[in-house]
């Protein structure tokens, strides 16, 4: 590797080492049962998700002959090796950590995931009843020979491939069976004991074959490319070519192929041909495939497995005891900053749209959205203003991966309700968080907003950490019209007063602020760079950030996922620090600090430094001026970089590493909340 690679971590497996870092949540006996069943549910649909599209991406480049490197230098094909190897290691880990510890773990308080030759003969006849009357009904056994070509496998779905036998000519036939995914993958047998709907299919196959035997069975399941391709400046209506795109998702190319451990030379063989896969993608793993299905037992009425319950609070400004208090008042007051899940999304952020989309007084709505829960109330409040007359402009990212169907919905039920729905800048993906209330009051308009770092979902705004800013300033007002203008039409707007906007503004200003705190350094000035995100891969940040540290600025980085610098590198990054803080809920803010305490310059918003973020999509960050936040937000920067908080610290050579500290600070924060 040339010398100037070893500047950078790789960023893919850097993110493997961030899910290896929630398996070890999974991993610690400190974590209550439930919620270490949950960390290893998560781990899996978080493995699925990088293979769906990272692994996916490398493996077209690998197929198209780009020949572009990494950043620390290395070739397609040497990431996919390195990827199989790291991902097999920790798929093994996690296999084993289920089968061995925690299953026994949860069998030993009365929640038991049974094998069919565990179930007593009246819980068999039970068994087969449901089979026949729920099960039966809806599987399709497809057969494999010259009349019937091997079936398409649709990605993440669990199947049973299946060797059955003529009795009389002894010759055996390939059939495979799909589990039916409308249907509880873990079915009750009783309270709190469980049987895999696998386990109950492959007991009645031979009910499935009559006439035959079946020789063998065996579960597997394929993994495919789920990223989508999609050209915006060729498309005439991008809703129309997304749901085409979406419909050809289904068939992308398999990318990886888990199978039981104990599966057949013969069978794996013809799995391997049949889906076109390399067996360097071939996953063999002990015991259940899929630990997704753990997060239906996170629904178990079993508080003493669980984290201690948790109410979010009422800003104090909003009056908890009085719901028909006046928001726009309260925010005529001053800036108010809200830190979800400890602040309430639904009596601070739901209840400002609700409040703006009851309002006689108000006259425009407007706001983006990326991602929303199935039942959103938000959705909701919009519609609600539009039927009643109000302006409400709505940008809905049809984009966003994985909630493209859900979007599309959402995007026609507004257009239904008489809202202008717009989807966003072309070649761009509009992920800022920011919503622009238009209100009369006397002679005059006043602009109200709300700038965040989390979407306006109030069901991840439960689990996930995020802050937001509402705020009757008339300047974030005035830059929040310009932006809303050129998502709208065709304003080429690049400067703002409050904000720096993505994709030209970000990248630019966050260099500039770590470049002042340089020549503050150099200048024997106090200087300080605090950074709260979700990765840091940016090449021309790092290299910025690695500029200051050896001017001798102070670099204190909180990553919860990737990151591609080096800490603590001699002649590199001696004075920079990271550190990743995970728990019970998902740290997802993003807060940039410059300067030191008394003169700290702070932003918040919705970029992390990625090249996507900085460069292929629409971002907005704020900076908090009003002195209660910059306390706040302050106060929760000292606590995630204190020295007694439970985290992990990057080391020069890419490991982390547990720190010493055992303070649960994201317990210590909801128990200053308060309850609502």
């Amino acid at each position: 590797m040339a010398e100037q690679d070893d500047r950078f971590l790789n960023r893919e497996l850097s993110w493997l080492e961030f899910n290896a870092r929630v398996l070890e949540l999974a991993e610690d006996p400190r974590t209550p049962l439930l919620e270490r069943a949950k960390f290893l549910a998560i781990f899996a649909n978080n493995l699925d998700e990088f293979f769906m599209v990272r692994v996916a991406s490398l493996r077209r480049r690998q197929a198209a002959g780009i020949g572009v490197r990494s950043a620390d230098g290395l070739t397609s094909r040497e990431q996919l090796e390195a990827i199989n190897d790291v991902a097999g290691r920790l798929s093994r880990r996690h296999a084993r950590l289920f089968l061995d510890e925690v299953c026994p773990a949860l069998a030993a308080t009365g929640i038991t995931i049974v094998h069919w030759a565990d179930l007593t003969e009246t819980e068999r006849k039970e068994m087969s009843e449901y089979v026949a009357e729920r099960v039966f009904p809806v599987l399709t056994p497809l057969a494999v020979d010259p009349a019937h070509p091997f079936p398409y496998i649709s990605g993440l779905s669990l199947n049973l491939a299946v060797v059955v036998r003529d009795p009389k000519t002894r010759v055996e036939h390939f059939a495979r069976v799909k589990v039916p995914p409308v249907l509880p993958r873990l079915v009750a047998v009783g309270e709190a004991r469980f049987v895999p709907i696998e386990e109950l299919i492959g007991a009645h196959l031979p009910d499935l074959f009559p006439g035959m035997e079946v020789a063998e069975h065996h579960l597997f399941r394929v993994t495919r490319n789920a990223d989508l391709e999609l050209d915006d400046d060729e498309s005439d209506d991008l809703l129309q070519a997304l749901e085409r795109e979406l419909a050809r998702r289904r068939f992308g190319p398999a990318v990886r192929l888990e199978v039981q451990e104990d599966i057949g030379a013969e069978v794996l063989s013809l799995l391997v041909r049949e889906m076109e896969i390399d067996e360097r993608d071939v996953l063999r793993l002990p015991g259940l495939l899929d630990l997704t299905a753990l997060f239906a037992l996170t629904g178990l009425d079993r508080p003493d497995l669980k984290d201690e319950p948790f109410v979010p609070a009422t800003p104090p400004r909003l009056a908890a005891d009085d719901p028909q208090a006046d928001v726009f008042a309260a925010l005529r007051e001053g800036d108010l900053l809200v830190h979800h899940p400890y602040d309430s999304f639904a009596t601070s952020v739901q209840r400002f749209v609700e409040a703006a989309a009851a309002d006689p007084q108000v006259l425009a709505i407007k706001q983006t959205l990326y991602r929303t829960s199935g039942e959103s109330p938000i959705v909701d409040a919009l519609v609600d203003a539009a039927e009643s007359g109000k302006q409400v402009v709505v940008l809905v990212e049809i984009k966003a991966r994985f909630d493209e169907q859900a979007n599309i919905r959402w995007a026609r039920e507004l257009e239904r309700a008489g809202c202008h729905v717009v989807y966003g800048v072309v070649g761009l993906k509009t992920h800022c968080k920011v919503l622009l209330v238009v209100r009369q009051e006397g002679g005059r308009l006043r602009r109200y907003a709300h700038i965040g770092t989390g979407n306006y979902n109030g069901r991840t705004a439960r689990t996930y950490e995020d802050f937001g800013l509402l705020t009757a300033d008339e300047n974030v007002g005035a830059d929040l019209t310009d932006l809303f203008n050129e998502l709208t039409g065709y304003s080429q707007q690049t400067e703002y007063r409050t904000l720096l906007v993505a994709p030209d503004g970000i990248r630019k200003g966050l260099i500039e602020r770590i470049g002042a705190q340089a020549d503050r350094a150099r200048a024997g000035l106090p200087s300080r760079i605090r950074l709260k995100l979700n990765s840091l891969v940016d090449e021309k940040v790092i290299d910025a950030l690695y500029d200051a540290s050896n001017a001798g600025v102070l670099v204190q980085c909180v990553v919860r996922g990737m990151c591609a610098l080096r800490p603590g590198a001699a002649g590199l990054s001696e004075n920079i620090t990271v550190r990743s803080v995970l728990g019970r809920f998902l740290e997802h803010s993003r807060v940039f600090g410059f300067g030191p305490d008394g003169d700290e310059e702070l932003w918040i918003g919705s970029a992390d430094v990625m090249h996507r973020n900085l460069d292929r999509r629409v971002e907005a960050l704020v900076r908090v001026t009003d002195e209660a936040a910059v306390a706040q937000l302050g106060s929760v920067l000292d606590r995630l970089t204190a020295p007694d908080v439970l985290a992990w610290e990057l080391g020069a050579d890419g490991t982390w590493l547990r720190t010493s500290g055992d303070v649960d600070v994201q317990a210590e924060l909801a128990a200053l909340a308060g309850p609502a």
